[in-house]
């Protein structure tokens, strides 16, 4: 076959697996597995025959045009250049062992014939954003994958929690699509066409009319998309849903889309300097943030939502900067270390019984118990926080070594400012990164009190995909010399400067939260704390659905606890209160928008039925009243109707009478 011909293969094999495990679930449940998990591995096969043939060398294309439109036509288009033949790699790998982990982890779910094949429709979603050549046909999988993610993230729908998030997810995301979708007509309308690589030579040509405009309306959709400020509030949320869901969004597919498809077309971006900084600024406020409101989150799969958030403002940065090759080189290895976090703390929430950091901070030996989560988990959280030589430190740093670049003036693709801009929040965001990672480690894995009851060993399905992702973690950053190919020739390796001072700082940052936790630790003995749902033997999907459920009874709210032993309290002070709730922006959100929206819906509801209705049932009764004085005539009486008849042809001529004679007289 030939390289597109497989390529095309791709995102088709996944989508019929969905399609086939649908017609199938309920008929034949015995197929529904192998249809979740051959199709995506053997998708994922494909992809690496792809990639290995491109090679990193030119990229390869190929149309047919898809429909006449009259003017911009629509071409059924691949682009297959270094990166996306990289990140499709990644993401096959991602949800082949999301579907593997899935099957152990929803064993006993009614509705793992649906949640497979929406995973597996969320697959090929992703990939077909991946290998697009064509704006319109790369809409397509964009908003795919939002259904998807609404119909995922709301699959243990029968909690408030998972129907609210899916709701938020999906609104939040869609008011970023609205104003991209209109910036993907403008840039149409500007370059004459959809298809990638005409748009890129157009405005090579100088034939964008207007590059800010167009940048910043598609920024929007980035921002909803990728979870970057001011849109990011859906993401910590929608960790309701099961936590292989949240691996495959957070490491693969959803959140990842919209920094690839800033990487695809950079030089759009590129062409002004205004959305560039807009773009550093909107990354900056993101890393820093998401960084101070990771560090007070009780709930472990929301620390790792906010650490999600951040890591994208990284890649923002990157591209900020004018340097795609780092923005995908770190998508790739943050991809890797991130399912790892995800679905080894699926592990820990079943083996735990609860998604609380204060909760198993109580607890003795819950690292003894779960060795494979364990060493995975910590391997992911070193990458996590940069510390060499795992795949983050040399994804981070090419970030950073790309800010100092522009902040000094070596490269000219973007403005100074915004070099400064993302290269000062770059390390402030190294160091808290290392704070609430460590934090993380410590609590979850350090804690001291009584074990609770064993679940046994872990499914194997469950353990197996945590080491095949570690290996990528530990070693992906290794090959940063050899792979400049695959990522336009750049460099990207690490300098000396940045390599010290991230990695100095980084240091600083986890000493810190343990020399915290050490002053803290000894409250926690004296503080009982609840919120711990075990079942042993229960399924793992069971045991996180109900310590959601535990941990809002207990403490109020998803997302914090009030536990005096917590270092993030210690080290953020009176600003932990404003972190644990995203500093307030669903309040203001909810103060600006949601309300004026509500008041608005109720102005139309009184207008609608107390005026409209008014005079619609007005109407009504008139004829209503007409219909029944006429009734009264209606005897069935035949004589009574000659009579009338007759009274009234009398009346008529002698009305005739009267009127001839008055016209006579005059």
């Amino acid at each position: 076959m030939t390289t597109t011909t497989l390529a095309a293969l791709v995102p088709l094999l996944p989508f019929l697996g969905a399609v086939a495990g649908l017609a199938l679930g309920r008929t034949a449940p015995g197929f529904v597995r192998p249809l979740a998990i051959l199709p995506t591995l053997t998708a994922t096969v494909l992809a690496v025959v792809v990639a290995v043939r491109q090679g990193g060398g030119r990229a390869i294309d190929a149309a047919t045009q898809l429909t006449p439109t009259g003017s911009v036509p629509i071409d059924l288009a691949l682009h297959l250049d270094g990166y996306a033949v990289l990140v499709a790699v990644l993401v096959g790998l991602v949800a082949t062992c999301v579907q593997l982990y899935s099957t152990a982890y929803l064993r006993n779910d009614a509705r793992y014939p649906s949640y497979a094949a929406l995973v597996s429709l969320f697959t090929s979603a992703m990939l077909l954003v991946v290998y697009s050549g064509d704006l319109m046909v790369l809409l397509v999988g964009w908003e795919v994958m939002g259904i998807c993610s609404y119909f995922l993230v709301g699959h243990y729908w029968e909690t408030p929690e998972a129907r609210a998030a899916s709701l938020k997810a999906f609104l939040v995301t869609k008011l970023g699509d609205v104003p991209f979708l209109i910036g993907l007509f403008a840039l149409a309308a500007d370059t004459g066409s959809f298809r990638i690589t005409k748009i890129l030579a157009a405005v090579t040509n100088g034939g964008l009319d207007h590059p800010t405009l167009i940048a910043l309306l598609l920024l929007a959709g980035v921002a909803g998309k990728s979870a970057q400020f001011p849109l990011h509030t859906w993401l910590p949320d929608a960790m309701a849903g099961p936590t292989p869901v949240s691996a495959l969004i957070h490491a693969a597919t959803m959140v990842a889309a919209g920094i690839y498809f800033v990487a695809r077309l950079l030089p759009v971006f590129a062409a002004s300097g205004a959305a560039l900084t807009v773009l550093a600024v909107m990354a900056a406020v993101t890393m820093v943030g998401s960084g101070l409101a990771a560090l007070a989150q009780d709930d472990i799969k929301r620390v790792l939502a906010y650490s999600t958030i951040g890591q994208l403002g990284y890649m923002s940065g990157a591209l900020a900067v004018g340097d795609r090759g780092a923005a995908v080189f770190h998508l790739i290895s943050h991809g890797a270390f991130k399912a790892v976090l995800f679905l080894a703390a699926g592990v820990v929430i079943h083996a735990a019984g609860t998604n609380s950091l204060a909760a198993m901070s109580r607890m003795g030996g819950l690292a003894r118990r779960i060795p494979d989560a364990y060493w995975t988990m910590t391997v992911a959280l070193l990458a996590l926080a940069a510390i060499p030589p795992f795949a983050g430190f040399f994804s981070k740093e090419a970030v950073l070594v790309a800010a100092e670049h522009t902040a000094v003036g070596d490269r000219a693709v973007a403005p100074a400012a915004a070099g400064w801009t993302v290269l000062i929040a770059g390390l402030t965001a190294a160091v808290l990164t290392a704070a609430y990672a460590t934090r993380l480690w410590l609590l979850a894995f350090r804690g001291r009190g009584a074990e609770l009851p064993d679940h046994g060993r872990q499914p194997v399905a469950m353990t197996a995909v945590l080491w095949i992702l570690a290996v990528p973690t530990i070693a992906f950053g290794l090959t940063s010399g050899v792979i400049g190919d695959w990522f336009d020739g750049h460099a990207l390796t690490p300098s000396l400067t940045t390599a010290v001072l991230a990695t100095g700082v980084t240091l600083v940052g986890g000493l810190v939260t343990y020399g915290a936790w050490r002053h803290t630790t000894a409250l926690a003995a004296r503080t009982p704390i609840g919120a711990v749902a075990a079942h042993p033997g229960a399924e793992p999907a069971l045991v996180e659905a109900e310590a959601m459920t535990s941990h809002t009874a207990a403490y109020g709210t998803i997302a914090a606890a009030a536990d005096p032993a917590d270092p993030g309290r210690l080290l953020l002070g009176p600003l932990h209160r404003h972190a644990v709730t995203g500093f307030h922006l669903d309040a203001l959100y909810t103060a600006l928008f949601v309300r004026p929206v509500q008041q608005a819906a109720r102005l139309v509801r009184f207008l609608d039925r107390t005026v409209v209705d008014t005079y619609v049932n007005g109407s009504g009764a008139v004829t209503r009243l007409l219909g029944t004085a006429v009734r009264r005539a209606q005897t069935g009486n035949v004589q009574t109707y000659l009579g009338a008849l007759l009274a009234g042809s009398l009346v008529l001529a002698i009305a005739a009478v009267v009127f001839a004679n008055v016209n006579a007289g005059s």
